[in-house]
């Protein structure tokens, strides 16, 4: 196989790593067994595959131990070996995906932010209990008004919506659409199905660089809850909020997300 690109490469591992995880439901068993086993093959197998295809990049993984060292490397793989691992253990359930994003330090900073911040150059999204990969390596052209002649969709969380997120929903009045793991959440946004994520919870870099990365190549709207960029590969992995959207709403969004914080 002839060498693949930064993005070509994300999107070739997700795809893999997905493969795997079909296959390893595919064969039944306990749960809890089922998803600590896709948790641990799905980081080995990247962790691995990026050992030999980018010996010399730094890796974060939700399945690893932080190595510190990424935060002087000039290149940091971000993954989530398997983002939605409660609904992987549920009989058909299709919202959960695979994250692999790359960052890199000579990458301009996202507006608002400190020189030599970096930023996120490649990512994808697979989700393969739904046979479709999303990746920063095949680009759709985005299309302004998909989703504007219909009442507004927020995709949520299915056990842990913030208040603030409700609140949001009642003052633009939109429809709470309850899905699973953060990379299918986000590519509803991207696929047109919903217009907005929105998350104050909580939650990790690995989360969501790679569903970033992908909206944002896409031209969707990608701010934190106040419209403070996201920013990556920082000492302290923890992500508090997120805001994903279609950009022509991004100020009512932004303006109803400060009505309800009493931030105006």
């Amino acid at each position: 196989m002839p060498a693949l690109d930064d993005h070509a490469l994300a999107a070739h591992l997700a795809e893999r790593a997905g493969r795997l995880l079909l296959k390893l439901r595919a064969e039944g068993g306990d749960p809890d067994a089922l998803r600590n086993a896709g948790d641990r093959q799905s980081h080995e197998f990247l962790m691995a595959e990026l050992a030999r295809k980018r010996p010399g990049d730094a890796v974060l993984s939700e399945e690893g131990v932080d190595d510190k060292a990424r935060l002087t490397a000039d290149r940091v793989w971000i993954v989530d070996p398997l983002d939605g691992t409660r609904e992987f253990g549920e009989p058909g359930r299709s919202d959960w995906a695979v994250h692999v994003a790359l960052w890199a330090r000579d990458a301009p900073a996202p507006l608002g932010q400190w020189p030599g911040a970096g930023d996120l150059i490649a990512g994808a999204v697979a989700l393969p209990a739904q046979e479709c990969v999303l990746s920063t390596a095949t680009p759709m052209t985005f299309q302004a008004d998909k989703g504007a002649q219909r009442p507004l969709r927020m995709v949520v969380s299915r056990s842990r919506a913030s208040n603030l997120v409700k609140d949001v929903a009642k003052l633009i009045d939109a429809e709470l659409v309850p899905c699973g793991s953060a990379g299918a959440k986000v590519a509803t946004v991207v696929l047109g199905e919903n217009d907005v994520y929105l998350h104050s919870g909580g939650f990790y870099e690995w989360d969501t660089a790679a569903p970033v990365a992908v909206a944002r190549q896409r031209g969707f709207h990608v701010s934190r809850i106040d419209g403070s960029p996201v920013v990556y590969n920082r000492e302290d992995p923890l992500l508090p909020d997120i805001l994903v959207c279609r950009p022509a709403i991004a100020p009512v969004l932004l303006n109803a997300i400060r009505e309800a914080t009493h931030a105006i």
